[in-house]
């Protein structure tokens, strides 16, 4: 087996830049995402702290909600807000379930620890919204949050540990120690503590939450190893993990089946979610 060593970092973690027409992203999420909010049923910014971005939105379905769903969008942690996401809460909500979209403050204004609790805290004020299970999904440096949801030190409250039920991690970046090579590091200002310190790889699962790590199969290399990464060692640790590579799809786009209830995606988040 030939293996190779990765001399540029900042291009094992752009996306952008490797993939057509990338530049067009997210501004093409703006006028879809607009769209189904103005579809109504939903309660937009609400308050789950005290900062202007500790705001999110929840869409509801018609009838009484199978459970709450959550999504938490990516950026690298430095940009971005909910309101970029919206459409793809249509999958999950015409499967029945409510589902939140949060923003949260970026770095270098706070640390990704500071966004991690950020997020628990977010969750934890959804869940006093919609009563049943719940299940997380987030996509790159969302994925990370939301798999740092599902570990023994999560922020979630008890209560809302005892409910979740699967977390789908798309796109994730599991283990943050790589990202200490690339000029990002600069805005992220992590050092070699806090990268161990935040990385969802270096811990363990909670016992009754099922992982699912999605990827598209046109993703740099780096994100289909984060995927696998942590799927492989937490099955190793007792957790139900399953590993996606889905074709033909990139960074930007790999998302796009949260929008379907009928998609791939939509229904490995939201299948048998109480037995799980």
């Amino acid at each position: 087996m030939t293996g190779w060593v990765i001399r540029d970092w900042d291009d094992a973690y752009e996306n952008g830049r490797n993939i057509p027409d990338g530049a067009s992203w997210p501004a093409r999420w703006v006028a879809p995402a607009q769209a189904f909010r103005d579809r109504g049923n939903n309660r937009l910014d609400m308050a789950y702290g005290k900062t202007k971005r500790s705001r999110y939105d929840l869409f509801l379905p018609q009838g009484t909600a199978k459970g709450l769903f959550i999504f938490v969008h990516g950026g690298y942690w430095v940009a971005l807000d909910k309101s970029y996401w919206s459409h793809l809460a249509a999958g999950a909500v015409a499967a029945g379930w409510a589902v939140a979209i949060p923003s949260y403050d970026l770095c270098p204004q706070v640390s990704i620890a500071d966004i991690t609790a950020q997020i628990g805290a977010a969750i934890d004020h959804a869940a006093t919204q919609v009563s049943g299970p719940i299940v997380l999904s987030g996509h790159s440096a969302g994925g990370h949050l939301v798999s740092a949801m599902m570990c023994t030190d999560s922020p979630l409250a008890p209560d809302t540990q005892a409910r979740l039920r699967h977390v789908v991690s798309i796109s994730g970046l599991h283990d943050l120690r790589p990202l200490l090579l690339t000029n990002r590091n600069a805005t992220l200002r992590m050092d070699a503590a806090s990268a161990a310190a935040g990385s969802p790889a270096l811990k363990e699962p909670l016992p009754h939450v099922r992982l699912t790590t999605w990827v598209g199969g046109g993703e740099r290399q780096e994100f289909l190893r984060q995927t696998r990464l942590l799927a492989n060692i937490w099955h190793g640790l007792g957790c139900d993990t399953r590993a996606v590579i889905e074709p033909d799809r990139h960074h930007f786009n790999v998302i796009d089946g949260l929008a379907d209830m009928a998609s791939p995606l939509t229904r490995a988040a939201v299948h048998d979610p109480v037995s799980g």
